[in-house]
């Protein structure tokens, strides 16, 4: 079985000046440090049913070490049987895999965040986290929802400290968000999630983090394909003509295509799936090698700048402010 490509933390943005396009080593026979993310994760948002826990186990069975989760997904506690059944079907421990999850915004402020971690490590069983991102900049409360973030990241930071939590970051944040607190903690984050794909590439943003030694990544690396979106406008990534002739040229699928770009920028990408066919294809994105023709033609799919995801209006707050496609 093949392993999955690890870089440090520190040097994914580096990696993007030093490796040509497409050519961002994916794959390494260096063991799993608590330093290091796999730039493949397999995603757990909308897996929904009787098979979940089998999913999460086959995708551990194909080679998948980073899996993402979050609590409001509503899954973890089928999420982790299926861990620990592809660990002990691959004979892999917990120190093999990274695991990923996020705060929900009812747990933010200085007194919830530990009740929060504790749930999703109850539910996932895995000890501790590798990562745990402040899902949204986001408050919910009995009077609707408000920006907050500073007390809950400060409250954040002691799970580094007690060992629940290898790394903490956000995810969502605003360039005007993410400065302030940067400005006050002296714990900045390892790293942020948040949308990425061809349609929304956010060049500029992605340098931000690079300067600031910040990983990045990508939740809905494949564009619209999720039903949760509204895929009416503009072609769904996966159809879109670019793409597809691409795929056809280098021997990948769409898929894979669109999986390759993101990692070949640095970018972690976490794709869903829960069909064993569709989980063992987007693996496959490890061996769709790019050319720098094929990222420049995909790079210009970014001009219209598409965003899926923002529930501003439905929370009543402000969020990407001076990011494309924002408010």
């Amino acid at each position: 079985m093949k392993s999955i490509s690890l870089l440090p933390l520190a040097a994914i943005a580096i990696a993007q000046h030093e490796a040509p396009a497409a050519q961002v080593p994916l794959q390494s026979t260096k063991p799993l440090t608590l330093d290091t993310i796999p730039l493949l994760g397999y995603g757990t948002w909308n897996l929904k049913g009787d098979n979940i826990s089998e999913a999460v186990s086959w995708a551990i069975q194909t080679g998948y070490r980073h899996i993402d989760c979050a609590a409001i997904y509503g899954n973890e506690d089928k999420v982790g049987p299926g861990i620990a059944d592809g660990l002990l079907k691959t004979g892999l421990s917990r120190e093999d895999i990274w695991v990923t999850s996020k705060l929900w915004n009812d747990h933010h402020g200085t007194n919830s965040v530990e009740s929060g971690i504790d749930a999703t490590l109850r539910d996932l069983g895995v000890g501790y986290l590798d990562l745990y991102h402040m899902h949204w900049p986001v408050a919910s409360g009995t009077f609707g929802n408000s920006i907050e973030y500073r007390d809950t990241w400060a409250a954040m930071t002691l799970l580094v400290q007690n060992g629940k939590a290898r790394h903490i970051g956000v995810s969502n944040f605003d360039p005007e968000q993410l400065k302030d607190l940067l400005n006050h903690t002296t714990h900045p984050p390892s790293a942020h999630q948040m949308e990425l794909h061809p349609y929304l590439q956010q060049d500029d943003w992605l340098k931000f983090h690079e300067k600031h030694g910040i990983h990045v990544t990508a939740y809905s690396p494949l564009a619209g394909t999720n039903p949760t979106y509204d895929n009416t406008d503009p072609t769904p990534l996966l159809n879109n003509t670019v793409l597809s002739k691409i795929a056809e040229k280098r021997g990948c699928t769409p898929a894979q295509v669109a999986l390759a770009w993101g990692m070949s920028r640095g970018t972690s990408v976490i794709p869903k799936s829960q069909h064993k066919e569709r989980i063992t294809e987007n693996f496959g994105a490890l061996e769709c090698v790019l050319k720098k023709k094929d990222v420049k033609k995909l790079d210009k799919l970014g001009e219209a700048a598409h965003r899926y995801n923002n529930p501003s209006k439905g929370w009543k707050v402000d969020l990407y402010k001076g990011l494309e496609d924002g408010n």
